[in-house]
C-alpha cells in the first residue's frame, strides 16, 4: 500500500479546475478512470480517494472513508468537508489520503495515538483527542500544526457525493470562482492559487511568483502535468485576475 500511494500521489495532482469551470464532478468510478487516468487530469478530495479506495479494494485492503475538518486554515470549527480513507491490516488501522494537496502525506500513516512518521524529509504524526478524535499533525520549522481532525464513524459514498456537492456548488466553498491546483512532491511541494505560484522545501524555505494570464495553462502543465482541451484552456483563461 505505501508504494501505491506514493505512486498515486506523484502522479495525479490536486485540482479543481472542474469545479472552477462550472462543471459536474462525478464520483463513479468509470468517470474518475476516464479523467483521472485517461486524460492526465487530477481532482480534489472526493475524486482522488475514491479511486484509491477503488484500487486498495479490488486488491483486497479493508477500506473505510472518514470525513474530516480542515484546521489548516486556521478556522476554529470548520464544517466536514474533507474526505480521507482508513486501511485496516492485520488488525492495524492506517490514514490513507491521497487527496488533501501539497500539505498532504506521501505515504500511509499509522492510525494510533503519537505515531509519528518521517517521508522524504517530511515529518507528519497523529494525536488523539476527546470522544476519539484523530488529528494529522504536520511538523513545521515554527513547530507542529494540525492539518484536519476527523472522528471514527465509518462515511460510505453517499456521503462522499453529498460533500462533494457542498464543495462544488456552495457559495462558501473555497473552490468555486478559482484555479486551484497543488502538488506534494519528496523534495518540493508546489501550489497554484489564483495567479500564485508557491513553493516550499523540506528546510521551510518558501517561495511566491505570480503567473500571469498568458502563463497560466503552461503553468498547469509543466509544474503539475495539467493536460486541458481547448474549452478547458480558454475558460480557465478568462478566470484569471488579469485577464487575458
Amino acid at each position: 500500500m505505501t508504494y501505491l500511494h506514493r505512486a498515486h500521489v506523484g502522479a495525479i495532482p490536486f485540482e479543481n479546475l472542474d469545479v472552477a469551470l462550472g462543471k459536474p464532478v462525478p464520483l463513479d468510478l468509470k468517470s474518475l478512470q476516464g479523467k483521472l487516468v485517461e486524460r492526465r487530469r487530477g481532482g480534489y478530495c472526493y475524486e482522488q480517494n475514491s479511486l484509491f479506495a477503488a484500487v486498495l479494494e479490488r486488491i483486497g485492503f479493508a477500506v473505510a472513508g472518514r470525513g474530516a475538518r480542515n484546521r489548516s486554515r486556521g478556522a476554529v470549527l470548520p464544517p466536514v468537508t474533507h474526505a480521507l480513507l482508513v486501511v485496516t491490516i492485520e488488525g492495524e488501522q492506517w490514514l490513507a489520503d491521497v487527496g488533501f494537496g501539497w500539505q498532504g502525506p506521501l505515504e500511509p500513516v499509522p492510525l494510533r495515538d503519537g505515531a509519528r512518521v518521517e517521508q522524504s524529509g517530511w515529518t507528519f504524526a497523529i494525536g488523539v483527542e476527546e470522544e476519539g478524535v484523530h488529528v494529522l499533525r504536520s511538523l513545521r520549522p515554527g513547530g507542529w500544526a494540525d492539518l484536519y481532525a476527523f472522528a471514527p464513524q465509518a462515511l460510505y459514498p453517499g456521503d462522499f457525493i453529498v460533500m462533494n456537492h457542498y464543495s462544488s456548488s456552495h457559495p462558501q466553498s473555497r473552490f468555486l470562482g478559482q484555479v486551484v491546483a497543488q502538488r506534494p512532491g519528496a523534495e518540493v511541494r508546489k501550489a497554484l492559487v489564483r495567479e500564485t505560484l508557491s513553493a516550499v522545501r523540506t528546510n521551510g524555505v518558501g517561495e511566491e511568483r505570480i503567473v500571469g494570464a498568458d502563463e497560466l495553462i503552461a503553468t498547469l502543465r509543466t509544474e503539475f502535468g495539467i493536460e486541458l482541451d481547448d474549452e478547458e484552456r480558454a475558460g480557465l483563461e478568462r478566470m484569471h485576475p488579469a485577464g487575458v
